[in-house]
């Protein structure tokens, strides 16, 4: 029986002490309990990352906090007078503007604006003032812009009404009301999925100032790393309270469960040693007692279990065949809606080795050329060119929110594949970790991820050269965008990425376009630049212009220095799967016995043969890399 929703006394217990208590808590949903006997301790001004595999309860935890849900065991104790904020589910489509929507969200600057209109005795009109003085309340509505705009609404869209904009901007809106409240204890879930770079990298610098105690739910490295002090993991059921920031704890968690394994290595070995004894020595008389004390040692060893390793998170894209160079070229071209030209004087030309980040603000037109570049969006002038057999992949986050929500995943691939059999159609499932038990889920009783990942798949069904993802990494977990950075860096058809995940972007793109002013032109810094740029936009302004770079490699020598890195890193990889098949053979115990001395130093020989190739090799694949990346500055 699923639990009613209302607020248990047990959790709304508080404390004059400045912290958030979690004391030994257990709560289920529907039968399945989703933390159990777990405590930790969050003290007040601190930024924490809660972390953890999609569907382990983060989001729960949220409404444990907030009193929404019952507790079967313990308490979450609360500061007196702590008030807790978060981003509503439900964002107003009202007329009312965005600037007042944000300052109504400060209710005791309301309530004593409004009295202060009909107030007659001195004595409180006196009080109301001072309130108003401590609260900083004149200035209330320059905060309230300035958080506006920092997540990316302009002076003239800020006196817009709600209504005026859809679900994903008014969800914006609806942070900015939180941000603007400052309340004591602040709890935001994934706030960046509806955020564009620019917003994202703002929020960072904005929590980082925050003046009072965090807790966010989030998939995106660069903001626990930039703007969180601590990690709170949610594992197996379990809470774990590391200090330091995302880089930090994931080190942290990987000496730990080191430890675990070789310490449970080291029982299993003494136990086996304990149980060879009284297995040997039980049925003779002289060795009896000393037999029957290894039993008792061994019924008294508590067992140290070894980690469980989870299932590995993977996506596993179609391979395309090789195009002549370029798969698209435009020349002089434009692209717009109707009359309304957004992007002019566009002269692009894409490779199908290429990984493309397009930067630039939000509403610059990004996603107008990603249209054009699909053939979503034709040409209004000028030309662009495409290879007769290009297939193009198109993932955007408006896609997952348009899948059949009454179907199964298998129904949408048999929709686009109805002549393969059901086992392949559930093997390209699970190439992009969607396992039995989803394959025959309806849609709408999916996760997020799950989603995506269904829409992900769909996108690459048809083996595309190009590959347009437009905001790919919302609703996916730390573990699934690690994944999806290994599968893009071993996909052999060309990316195009709009993202606010700047770890993507980093391990992903090796060339950068700027969309700005109705222009798309190479941006000729590095990612960390163009942060600084837009934290810093007028002290960039002010500064002296860069000096001119030299010029770039002719497109023959491009193609020649990428095919020479692509075939040293071909090179590479074959050693790698030699060395690899050596090392099996050197695991063999039996080849460790006198017997086969000789045959175990034959072995050895080739063995420290591949690895001296492989050091050349990868010499030789670093330096044609290095001439690459020379080639391309």
């Amino acid at each position: 029986m699923e639990r009613p929703y209302r607020i248990d006394r047990v959790t709304r217990i508080r404390q004059s002490r400045d912290m958030l208590k979690i004391s030994d808590i257990t709560y289920s949903i529907q039968g399945r309990t989703l933390i159990e006997h777990t405590s930790v301790t969050i003290p007040a001004g601190h930024k924490v990352g809660l972390v953890g595999r999609n569907g382990t309860g983060k989001t729960s935890l949220f409404k444990v906090i907030r009193g929404e849900w019952v507790l079967d065991t313990g308490s979450v104790n609360i500061p007196r007078g702590w008030k807790i904020g978060g981003v509503s589910q439900e964002v107003p489509g009202n007329e009312v503007s965005l600037i007042d929507t944000v300052l109504r969200a400060d209710t005791e600057r309301e309530a004593l604006l409004a009295e202060a209109e009909t107030a007659t005795d001195p004595t409180r009109i006196a009080d109301i003032q001072t309130r108003l003085t401590d609260i900083d309340a004149w200035s209330a509505e320059a905060r309230a812009a300035t958080i506006l705009k920092g997540l990316g609404f302009t002076h003239e869209e800020q006196s817009m009404p709600c209504s005026a904009f859809s679900g994903g901007w008014r969800m914006r809106v609806a942070l900015a009301a939180v941000l603007f409240s400052e309340p004591d204890l602040l709890l935001l879930d994934e706030p960046t999925n509806y955020l564009d770079l620019e917003g994202a990298l703002w929020l960072e610098a904005y929590l980082v100032k925050y003046p009072h105690t965090v807790l966010i739910v989030s998939h995106d490295r660069e903001l626990l790393n930039r703007s969180v002090g601590g990690i709170l993991h949610l594992e197996d059921k379990s809470l774990t309270y590391y200090t330091g920031n995302y880089d930090n704890f994931a080190k942290q968690r990987a000496e730990k469960r080191a430890l675990m394994a070789s310490a449970a290595k080291k029982q299993a070995d003494k136990r086996a040693h304990l149980q060879a004894f009284v297995d040997r020595f039980k049925a003779k008389a002289s060795k009896a007692k000393q037999a029957q004390s290894r039993v008792k040692m061994l019924e008294k060893m508590e067992t140290i279990r070894a980690p469980e390793d989870a299932a590995r998170t993977v996506f596993t894209f179609p391979e395309p065949e090789e195009l002549s160079p370029p798969i698209i070229a435009t020349e002089g071209a434009a692209v717009g809606y109707g009359n309304n030209i957004v992007l002019h004087d566009l002269n692009l030309r894409i490779d199908q080795d290429d990984r493309i980040a397009l930067l630039g603000r939000n509403g610059e037109g990004k996603s107008t050329l990603s249209k054009m570049l699909s053939g979503r969006l034709d040409v209004a002038r000028g030309k662009m060119v495409t290879s007769n057999k290009l297939r193009i992949g198109f993932f955007a986050q408006h896609q997952v929110d348009e899948l059949r929500v009454e179907e199964t995943p298998l129904d949408h691939l048999f929709r686009e594949r109805p002549h393969e059999g059901q086992a392949k159609l559930r093997a390209r499932l699970a190439s992009f970790g969607l396992g039995a038990d989803q394959a025959e889920t309806e849609v709408g009783r999916l996760s997020g991820g799950q989603k995506a990942r269904l829409s992900l798949l769909l996108a690459t069904l048809p083996a595309p050269h190009l590959l347009i993802l437009d905001e790919p990494t919302n609703h996916l977990d730390i573990e699934s965008r690690e994944a999806l950075v290994e599968a893009l860096t071993a996909y052999s058809g060309a990316v195009i990425l709009v993202s606010h995940d700047m770890h993507l972007l980093s391990l992903v793109a090796d060339r950068l376009w700027l969309v700005s002013g109705g222009r798309v032109k190479p941006y000729e810094d590095d990612l960390p630049s163009y942060r600084k740029m837009l934290l810093t936009p007028d002290k960039v302004e002010k500064s002296k212009p860069a000096p001119e770079k030299p010029k770039r490699a002719s497109r023959d020598e491009m193609l020649a220095l990428k095919s020479d890195a692509r075939k040293c890193e071909e090179r590479v990889n074959k050693i790698n799967d030699m060395r690899d098949k050596l090392a099996k053979k050197l695991a063999d115990p039996e080849l460790y016995e006198d017997a086969k001395k000789g045959e175990l130093e034959t072995w050895n020989k080739k063995y420290a043969e591949v690895m001296a190739g492989l050091e050349k090799a990868e010499a030789l694949w670093m330096a044609a890399l290095e001439k690459l990346e020379k080639a391309q500055a």
